[in-house]
């Protein structure tokens, strides 16, 4: 089991040579970080997937999506005041159930992490790109990864408080949709039944709603980034705490809300985008241009380019935070776990290096963001199923905080593994394929430091 104090190479409170960040974060900053990764927009590239998969109830499955992913933002509460420290999942772990849990916590965290923001700003080269056709992805893709690095290189606050703009101007251009949507609703009439986007346009199935909210869940990936930042927050852990439950409530709204009007607004039935997945991708994009106009169609496009290259910001910085406690702990190299006025530029730079290669990759590969997303979602669930673990070993099993309280300390974490667990079934095969195999490089590489630990005569 890990020791119970803190590491001895620093918590975090200022800002040294190795170890040091500097606490200048709010609730407001924590809120823009996590918002920014997850994007208000997220439901645009998967609405067609969903609405065909769950027969019309798209937005029912967001409702059973927020539930799920709820007992992973509960989960993480409860161990954000445990060990509030950079490296959220990894930190949990090694508190919970031991270093080596840990450290594969970690491990698997870095797909997620390291790969989110590539898919992210592949995504604004893509948007960008239909914008400007004469300029090919992957030059927007580069460009995207440079501007944000820089802005993140600058220091966590400064890059707050430009994403707070962006997150603005994301909030204004969903506004601007839902008044748009209303209006239309109201002049027209819907497309579909009123209720069905909540009981399906077709017959209901709950094992149509549930294969959807498989794919939905990922939507949500990012509210836990927030956590990332424990060392860098002022007032405590029960802000980073409660800007985690606000950010995934506020994401649960919002999806709910916007997928509720476009499948109100979609010409398309369910059936028929189901027999043509060719039209999925574009979906959301096709029944605003259908029902409100070309310029909300553009407004949209131009928004998800810039809020997807600062999702990709705030990715970026919470990868930094984890290569940076792995580091400080030693479970990577020492030299990532370097801070520059407070900010971890070595870990930053190294996160930036692998986005870049693998967005600019993918951006001019047809296949490469299919092979991308294939894989950042598997790391992202093992690391919630130990962060599940971690609660029930840190309250059930080993007591550490007396008696533990049987609905939060149990129940809660082992349904949340189980939705995972679901989840993790449901995923493509290439996915399972390479998240065992990088699951597998992780236990050598353990082993090996084990084994180093052991001949130097250093507790593994």
């Amino acid at each position: 089991m890990s020791s119970d104090g803190p590491s001895d190479t620093g918590s975090g409170g200022g800002a040294d040579a190795v170890g040091g960040l500097r606490r200048t974060l709010g609730f407001r900053d924590l809120v823009v970080y996590g918002l920014l990764f997850i994007a208000p927009m997220a439901p645009v590239g998967v609405y067609g997937t969903l609405d065909a998969k769950s027969h019309g109830a798209v937005a029912l499955v967001y409702v059973f999506a927020t539930v799920a992913m709820a007992f992973t933002a509960f989960s993480y509460a409860q161990m954000i005041r445990v060990a509030p420290q950079a490296g959220s999942v990894f930190a949990y772990a090694r508190k919970g159930l031991g270093e080596g849990p840990g450290f594969i916590a970690g491990w698997m965290a870095m797909l997620d992490y390291l790969l989110i923001p590539a898919v992210a700003y592949l995504f604004a080269g893509i948007a960008m790109e239909a914008l400007v056709p004469s300029v090919d992805r992957w030059i927007w893709t580069g460009l995207a990864v440079v501007i944000t690095t820089l802005l993140n290189l600058w220091g966590v606050r400064a890059a707050a408080r430009v994403g707070f703009f962006v997150l603005a101007m994301e909030i204004v251009v969903l506004v601007v949709f839902v008044v748009s949507a209303i209006v239309v609703l109201a002049q027209d009439g819907a497309t579909r039944g009123w209720l069905s986007p909540l009981t399906g346009d077709l017959a209901f199935s709950l094992t149509a709603v549930l294969s959807g909210v498989s794919v939905a869940v990922l939507s949500y990936l990012g509210f836990d980034a927030i956590a990332s930042f424990a060392e860098e927050v002022t007032g405590g852990s029960r802000k980073v705490a409660r800007a985690v439950l606000f950010c995934l409530a506020l994401a649960g709204v919002l999806f709910v809300a916007q997928t509720y009007l476009v499948a109100l607004l979609e010409p398309l039935s369910s059936a028929e985008l189901a027999a043509d997945p060719a039209k999925q991708g574009s979906a959301f994009y096709d029944a605003v241009d259908a029902s409100v106009g070309t310029w909300l169609h553009d407004l949209v496009a131009v928004s998800k380019a810039i809020g997807a290259a600062f999702a990709a910001l705030a990715g970026q910085a919470a990868a930094a935070r984890l290569l940076f406690a792995m580091g400080r702990e030693r479970r990577l190299p020492r030299l990532l776990s370097r801070t520059d006025a407070g900010t971890p530029r070595v870990a930053l730079l190294l996160a930036a290096v692998v986005t870049l290669v693998a967005a600019v990759w993918a951006a001019r590969n047809d296949n490469g963001l299919d092979h991308l997303v294939s894989v950042v979602d598997i790391g992202a669930l093992t690391a919630f199923i130990l962060l599940h673990a971690s609660v029930v070993g840190w309250y059930a099993v080993r007591r550490m905080e007396g008696p533990p309280r049987i609905l939060a300390h149990v129940v809660a974490p082992v349904v949340g593994a189980g939705v995972l667990v679901a989840v993790i079934v449901e995923a493509a095969e290439s996915a399972q394929v390479v998240g065992a195999i990088w699951l597998a490089v992780g236990l050598v590489v353990l082993a090996v430091q084990w084994r180093r630990r052991t001949l130097t005569g250093k507790a593994p």
